[in-house]
């Protein structure tokens, strides 16, 4: 298959290979021995068990899986794990990976009945050429640990490293923050404990803790807890105890040290720690023994085996202590791969601390705007104070004049009623008297109507006396001047009565002028 293309074959596993007993089984895989049928070659298969949907928590998610096979795909080390096939059904997606069949290193180790720092050095260089080979092509661990660590063949003079288990290998891109909450809490750097960003630098770490288990039976942080063993590793709480180190040499230390260093900046890069004189000079003290040909050279160091044995012995036997103990109290897959809950509550604490340092220059800014805010209610309260007291009289003798205002408003209405009693009662009067005068004014007409038809009568009387008998003109003239005097003062008197004497004042009427018109 082309590097980087995870491309899972959608055939049955069991009709290309027979499928023999188990080898080994963690938290979401089982790892079965079998047969290719087509060449009878052993291999090993692993079946990972696939998560059925988002929200289960059981299973391993296809993009993980992809992530390790492609990962596999890229590397062809003799101190890796040889990938060769894979399958995928409905529940499980099976990786045929090359049969590594010698155990774990350190279970090996524990078998021998002595161990010397040379012979170790031969392991641990193995382990750091492996991972030589990783991290030169970007490629982190991230789960080194014993388990990890297996033997090609045990029955070999010098077995051969093979590194295992992908599962939480990543690609480091430049540029690109990775973090994440994985890995065994024995083994885990800093960086992962404390959630800061990963690199190749955390497989280092790892390394140094198998070194220090590998040269004295004890593990450096492994407290009580898995919390007691992480908080050891925040703290850098280890030492390098005498009982377990007081033969071990001063090289062996200082390159546990400068791998143990917290700043991983500061912390053996692969090629630092495969340079470093500890591995470099017991490369030469495993040559030095073939150099040497004579008897006589060989007498001292065999005086001095003895007492080697012996420290040998005790490392062995602390060793398998150690192992023993790892292979009782752990289970099966103590890694706690995954822990997405825990990480996505570790990722919501940091936004919220994020967003609490907001809120804080926020509250800062908010605070200084608060006090400008109140300086200036307080100037603008004292000044309100002021106006207020003018205000609040102005508006006390608003208030007094309104009061004027209404009572006169009152005072005038009461009036207006007053005179509008008054005006109706005029126009009472005014309507009876102009009544009355009317029905005068019609009984005077008719009155003068019936003067004037009596004058007119009189007028033609008087007129034929004149021309019968001569010089009655004087006569019947006398007699109306008399009449209409007489008719006069009666209507004047008539009227002085009726309408009162100023309605008539002034008023003359000359009857005997309209008489003599008529």
């Amino acid at each position: 298959m082309t590097a980087g293309m995870a491309l899972f074959k959608q055939q049955t596993v069991e009709d290309f290979y027979v499928i023999g007993e188990e080898l080994g089984s963690g938290q979401f895989a089982i790892v079965k021995r079998c047969w290719e049928k087509s060449t009878g070659l052993e291999f090993a298969a692993k079946f990972i068990k696939k998560r059925q949907s988002r929200s289960s928590r059981r299973g391993v998610r296809r993009e993980e899986i992809e992530r390790e096979v492609n990962i596999l795909q890229q590397t062809q080390h003799a101190n890796i794990v040889t990938f060769h096939d894979v399958y995928e059904n409905l529940t499980d997606v099976v990786l045929v990976l090359e049969l590594v069949s010698g155990g774990e290193l350190f279970d090996f180790l524990a078998q021998k009945e002595s161990l010397s720092e040379e012979e170790a050095t031969q392991f641990i260089k193995q382990i750091l050429e492996g991972v030589h080979y990783l991290h030169s092509r970007k490629i982190a661990h991230f789960d080194l640990k014993p388990e990890n660590i297996m033997l090609l063949d045990k029955n070999v003079p010098l077995p051969r490293i093979k590194l295992i288990d992908f599962g939480l290998a990543h690609k480091i891109e430049a540029g690109a923050e990775f973090k994440n909450i994985f890995g065994t809490p024995e083994f885990v750097a800093p960086e992962i404990v404390n959630y800061e960003p990963l690199g190749l630098e955390a497989d280092m770490w790892s390394i140094g803790v198998i070194t220090y288990i590998l040269l004295s039976g004890a593990s450096p942080f492994l407290g009580e807890t898995k919390q007691d063993t992480l908080a050891n590793i925040s703290a850098m709480n280890y030492e390098f105890d005498e009982e377990f180190f007081c033969r071990t040499s001063e090289l062996a230390k200082s390159f546990i040290r400068q791998l143990l260093e917290r700043d991983k900046m500061k912390r053996l890069t692969i090629q630092d720690a495969l340079d470093h004189p500890w591995i470099k000079s017991n490369e030469y003290k495993e040559e030095t023994p073939i150099t040497k040909t004579p008897d006589q050279t060989k007498t001292p160091d065999q005086t001095k085996t003895p007492k080697k044995r012996e420290r040998r012995q005790l490392k062995t036997k602390r060793l398998k202590e150690y192992t023993m103990k790892s292979h009782s109290s752990m289970p099966p897959n103590n890694t706690y791969v995954n822990f997405e809950r825990f990480v996505q509550v570790v990722e919501d604490i940091s936004q919220m601390e994020g967003s609490f340092t907001g809120l804080a220059s926020a509250h800062d800014s908010l605070q200084e705007d608060i006090d400008t805010l109140v300086s200036v209610y307080n100037h603008k309260e004292s000044w309100y104070k002021e106006e207020s007291e003018g205000v609040r009289h102005q508006l006390s003798q608003i208030r007094y004049e309104f009061r004027k205002v209404e009572a006169m408003k009152r005072s005038l209405q009461d009036e207006m009623k007053v005179v509008d009693v008054s005006v109706s009662d005029v126009s009472a009067r005014y309507q009876e008297r102009k009544k009355h005068f009317d029905a005068l004014r019609q009984e005077l007409s008719d009155e003068l109507k019936w003067v004037q038809d009596v004058v007119g009568s009189l007028g033609v009387t008087g007129g034929v006396a004149d021309g019968v008998g001569g010089g009655g003109g004087y006569l019947s003239c006398n007699f109306s001047t008399v009449f209409n005097n007489d008719v006069n003062e009666a209507l004047k008197e008539m009227l002085n009565r009726s309408c009162g004497g100023d309605l008539l004042s002034g008023i003359s009427l000359n009857l005997t002028e309209s008489g003599l018109k008529r």
